[in-house]
């Protein structure tokens, strides 16, 4: 179709893109170290399967063995928090407790957005 149709048949072609017959899912960011790449996969597959849009990281940084310093992690946390402001709250991954700097960066901004903050592990066996 090249975008021009008749009028009488506008609801066959406009009901296809406008036709959502469910509420809008919840969205959710996973935050956590990228070291924890098995964790993310898992908490992804999870909250996908429970009907959820999940926005993750574009890549294992830290599990890849990359050079997480200098412009590039600056760049990397700076889109982080750019699809935290588009979500509905977070998921933060971590193992044995770890939560690292860049990771309670993200809470906190979370937080200040009054964006619901959920977590893998239960936060009070850390405390």
């Amino acid at each position: 179709m090249n975008g021009w149709h008749r009028p009488d048949e506008c609801a066959r072609y406009h009901d296809l893109v406008h036709d959502f017959t469910f509420t809008r899912p919840t969205i959710t960011t996973l935050c956590g170290s990228t070291r924890f790449r098995d964790e993310f996969l898992a908490a992804q597959r999870d909250l996908t399967l429970k009907g959820e849009i999940v926005i993750s990281v574009g890549l294992f940084g830290h599990y890849e063995g990359l050079d997480m310093l200098g412009p590039t992690k600056i760049m990397l946390d700076q889109l982080h928090l750019w699809k935290i402001e588009l979500s509905d709250g977070i998921f933060v991954v971590s193992r044995d407790g770890y939560i690292g700097e860049s990771t309670r960066r993200e809470i906190d901004f979370a937080e200040s957005l009054n964006k619901n903050v959920r977590y893998l592990e239960p936060q009070e066996a850390y405390a």
